[in-house]
């Protein structure tokens, strides 16, 4: 079993920079892909994929972040994801996402509001 936790989200103005953080724990082994998820309030059947990084450390992004947020892992246990240019279209709860030997695990997820 695994457990996510993220942290690091908050309130912040237009063009600014948040790290979100995801703590792994538990049996974590083999090919891994990490992702990051968000919802956007009022759209909760709606769960975008933001960013993913695989264990080759490949990494994927949605168009509407890219060049501006950037995942990256650090040992096995930890996954981040570095959001700069912000936008209030990127308000949203963000959630952490392991994906291991065809489990899917998800954190409970970290509110970002950009506002000014």
């Amino acid at each position: 079993q695994v457990q996510l936790v993220e942290s690091g989200g908050g309130l912040v103005q237009p063009g600014g920079s948040l790290r979100l953080s995801c703590a792994a724990s538990g049996s974590i082994y083999g090919r891994v892909t990490r992702a990051w998820y968000r919802q956007t309030p009022g759209k909760e059947r709606e769960r975008e994929l933001v960013a993913v990084i695989s264990s080759g450390g490949t990494t994927n992004y949605a168009d509407s972040v890219k060049g501006r947020f950037t995942i990256s892992t650090r040992t096995a246990l930890m996954t981040y994801l570095q959001m700069s240019g912000l936008k209030p279209e990127d308000t949203a709860v963000y959630y952490c996402n392991l994906h291991q030997n065809f489990m899917n695990y998800w954190g409970q997820g970290t509110l970002v509001t950009v506002s000014s």
